[in-house]
């Protein structure tokens, strides 16, 4: 009896047994509820920052945080401009390439693909190409050698592998009398590399730069840098700063800008979830409507005496307020113990059902990944819990409102 009498009646109300032990059940399904709303929505968008995050990573092992490539034509002096670049606080590396489009030949099939030259020594150094290699390796892009690596789903379509020969294809071409000729040349497969991504398995080969060079006619030259920086969520405004203090002339970009359109998908499918979900939340708080309503109308006779002991309409309102804040607190606590258990075991969790039930839930031919990644974030977890603290707070403003308003001795006319 130490602590507030409002606290303590709020307890003993939630744990009524015998006659008032309905409302008590009553109660337990309220909590039962919002901890299963909570935690559904802190796995789904835990399970998409995972996705999200899974792709990131993969995004960013093959192609670069930021890049700075020659406007109107290749870059003079790459060496030096990788000096001067290297010299900003926020580039932690850089590297040259050579870029442009082509088509390889193996035999009767054929594929467009994007042609990167690169100099494998600095290339690993801006990139996880090394990671990424699931035969040979990147050392073997020797200038004058004409070895490329392939995508291990381009390796496939075209039914090659490390020591075939196929022929690439640039869309530049040289005059000759009977005409304008592309030029081609034969390359040895070197090396096949699973970024786990269609896109770069499917569309992109590595050449040297030095041979790349050659083949679009660079005299040598790069076509621009490729960067690393310390922050990738701030890589374009480092890409726009070093233009400007190299002068201007190059086109920037960043990892953001070239998949922009995906990573918007990805925020604006969370913010759909969470806000879809939210309502489950929302369905889930009426529970605490509904049960205190039940109480108001179970305990006027309690509500009328405590009147007549001199108890305010405001200790009346904060007795049964506190209890539907006691329901939702308990029902959040639930749902963060449970979402965050079954965020972070969810990967054995599925690997489990696969495996009892022989089904392939993540095939590798349908989803962009095989596995099922998941990330909790604090911050959004916090949100969540707020959000139900938030709702059940709402909830308890009618039913307590009406309490307080009850006249003692209408209350104890129907006892």
């Amino acid at each position: 009896m130490r602590q507030p009498y409002e606290l303590f009646t709020a307890l003993r109300y939630l744990r009524a047994r015998g006659k008032n032990g309905f409302i008590s059940f009553i109660s337990l399904v309220s909590m039962v509820g919002i901890g299963l709303a909570v935690a559904v929505l802190i796995v789904v968008l835990s399970v998409m920052n995972g996705f999200e995050n899974e792709l990131q990573q993969r995004i960013l092992g093959v192609v670069s945080h930021a890049t700075l490539t020659g406007y109107e034509a290749p870059l003079e002096d790459w060496q030096a401009m990788r000096e001067r670049v290297l010299q900003h606080s926020a580039v932690t590396e850089a590297a040259p390439f050579v870029e442009g489009q082509g088509m390889v030949v193996a035999g009767a099939n054929v594929a467009g693909v994007s042609v990167r030259g690169v100099d494998a020594a600095l290339e690993r150094r801006v990139s996880g190409i090394d990671e990424m290699l699931s035969a040979g390796r990147i050392e073997s892009l020797e200038g004058g050698a004409y070895r490329v690596a392939i995508g291990a789903t381009l390796a496939d379509e075209l039914d090659v592998g490390v020591g075939d020969a196929i022929v690439l294809i640039v869309a530049q071409g040289r005059v000759t009398p009977i005409g304008l000729i592309p030029r081609s040349r034969r390359f040895e497969v070197s090396a096949i590399f699973d970024a786990g991504m269609y896109e770069y398995d499917r569309g992109l080969v590595f050449v040297a730069m030095d041979d790349a060079a050659r083949l679009f006619g660079t005299q040598g030259r790069a076509t621009g840098l490729r960067l690393t920086v310390d922050d990738v969520i701030a890589a374009g405004s480092v890409a726009r700063s070093l233009a400007i203090d190299l002068g201007g002339g190059f086109y920037i970009s960043d990892w953001t800008r070239q998949h922009a359109n995906f990573f918007r998908s990805i925020q604006l499918t969370k913010t759909i979830m969470f806000i879809i979900l939210s309502m489950i939340i929302a369905v889930a708080v009426f529970n605490i409507v509904s049960t205190l309503v039940m109480v108001v109308r179970d305990k006027r006779g309690d509500i009328a005496i405590l009147r007549t002991f001199g108890a305010s309409g405001r200790s009346i309102a904060a007795m049964f307020a506190t209890q539907g804040t006691l329901i939702g607190i308990v029902g959040t606590a639930l749902g963060l113990v449970l979402g965050v258990a079954i965020a972070v075991e969810l990967g054995t969790i599925v690997t489990a059902l696969e495996s009892t039930f022989g089904i392939d839930l993540l095939a590798e031919d349908v989803y962009f990944i095989s596995d099922l990644p998941t990330q909790v974030r604090p911050g959004e977890v916090g949100r969540i819990c707020a959000l139900a603290l938030a709702l059940a707070i709402l909830a308890t403003l009618y039913p307590a409102t009406s309490a307080s308003r009850q006249l003692p001795a209408e209350a104890l006319r129907h006892e």
